[in-house]
């Protein structure tokens, strides 16, 4: 992880675009070269929200790549569950991070005077309906899963000592911003462990999540901070533009 432990001063705001759920197939050359261009021209920071490929193909990662190097401001993101679905995430992210991304997870990193931590996050649903770890083997290394992703994080925020700073997720942290999808499928699209993690830092400005394709654009934390569904297809219909534009 770098070393984000010297505090770092207050400095200007920042305008931070943020998209996800591109799901690059092979069929899709060049169709992000011109969004990454406008992006790049009225923010500051682009975060991608995973679920960038479709099967997590390296073709795919490629043509993301290409297309990538057209942004000429600086790129953060994490990984979704499309981008491993062909089982070589990594082969996917090193491609993406020779194309400008920096791969937050393991990494913080600030940007501008803002802190930026993330991961993927995992599945397991909201408040009550969290499942636990109670009864077969499998469940509870399903629920291990959810609780490593949620460590992560809040270890990546830990290290940040910035006065602002961003969590980007695939999953969602909180039910509010999955509001719109089908109540049967809730529990797949987020886990509130992510937002527990993140309730815990004063320093946490915003936090940036993809995958619930039709979900609901705000909500917030129990502590009441800013959650900002930025799937390409929520994006889409909240402001005709693909990518949501974040002041932080």
């Amino acid at each position: 992880m770098n070393d984000t432990s010297e505090a770092v001063p207050a400095a200007k705001p920042i305008t931070l675009a943020a998209i996800g759920d591109l799901h690059v197939t092979e069929a899709t050359e060049h169709r992000y070269r011109d969004m990454f261009v406008e992006i790049s021209e009225v923010a500051d920071v682009l975060a991608l929200c995973g679920d960038l490929t479709n099967f997590g193909k390296i073709r795919e990662a490629e043509i993301l790549a290409e297309d990538m190097r057209g942004c000429t401001i600086p790129i953060v993101g994490v990984l979704g569950n499309h981008d491993y679905e062909c089982g070589q995430p990594d082969e996917v992210a090193k491609i993406l991070h020779g194309a400008g991304m920096t791969l937050l997870g393991e990494q913080a990193v600030i940007i501008e005077g803002v802190g930026f931590a993330g991961v993927k996050g995992f599945l397991g649903g909201f408040g009550r309906g969290e499942l636990g770890a109670f009864g077969e083997p499998a469940i509870k290394t399903f629920v291990d899963a959810a609780l490593d992703e949620a460590r992560k994080l809040e270890n990546a925020l830990r290290s940040l000592k910035t006065d602002r700073s961003v969590a980007v997720l695939h999953y969602a942290p909180v039910v509010d911003t999955v509001e719109g999808e089908p109540l049967e499928i809730f529990p797949f699209l987020g886990c509130s462990r992510l937002a527990d993690a993140i309730d815990r830092f004063d320093h946490v400005s915003a936090v940036v999540h993809g995958h619930a394709h039709r979900g609901s654009y705000r909500g917030r934390t129990a502590r009441g901070i800013p959650v900002y569904n930025c799937a390409k297809m929520v994006a889409e219909a909240e402001f005709s533009r693909p990518y949501a534009l974040i002041e932080i």
